[in-house]
């Protein structure tokens, strides 16, 4: 039997020690209810370009993004950085020009997760696997909006100027109940980085 099973194919791609951002839009199906959709697309648009220049002005790499979410990856050694970059998110879409035509105030959350992943491309498009990815995605969803939601390893990272509150969760489908989450706070001198323009 064990003749008939064809061997593995040798793993592709990077291993890396990398912090995992996922940034959420709250109440985009509502937006889309309310709006017409060519303003509904436009502003989806304009959000997601957002977030793709402001994590890239702080050396994170957008894996991928689906409408109202986006997900980017830093170094290990870059964690502060994408930490800063997730709470910057929430000024950011909360000051979203277009959002404020449209009569509308956007609001996000986010999840940050560190930890083993095996980067490389996936139908031409940067791509992640690994826990990290799947925990970062667990945390943005567990988060309030406006809310930054860090695991336990990125909180024992932390820069000096962004405090750490321990928080407790939900059951987070796929991990235990030992899982930890901190709430993230910034010192009000936390600058938003200037983004790329081209």
């Amino acid at each position: 039997m064990n003749d008939l099973l064809l061997p593995l194919p040798a793993p592709q791609g990077e291993h890396l020690s990398a912090c995992l951002v996922m940034v959420d839009l709250v109440g985009s199906t509502v937006l889309a209810h309310r709006l017409p959709l060519e303003h509904y697309a436009a502003l989806m648009a304009e959000f997601v370009q957002l977030l793709i220049l402001s994590f890239e002005a702080r050396r994170g790499q957008v894996l991928q993004h689906q409408g109202d979410a986006v997900l980017a990856l830093w170094s290990a050694a870059h964690t502060s950085e994408a930490v800063r970059a997730a709470l910057e998110a929430h000024e950011r879409a909360a000051r979203l020009g277009l959002a404020g035509l449209l009569g509308v105030r956007l609001q996000v959350r986010a999840g940050v997760a560190l930890g083993p992943v095996i980067t490389g491309p996936v139908g031409g498009q940067p791509s992640a696997y690994g826990l990290p990815v799947n925990y970062a995605r667990r945390l943005c969803d567990a988060a309030a909006p406006g809310e930054t939601l860090v695991c336990e390893r990125v909180a024992q990272q932390r820069a000096e100027d962004l405090r750490m509150i321990g928080r407790s969760l939900p059951p987070l489908r796929g991990f235990g109940p030992e899982c930890r989450a901190y709430t993230v706070q910034s010192s009000p001198a936390l600058v938003l980085s200037p983004m790329k323009t081209g």
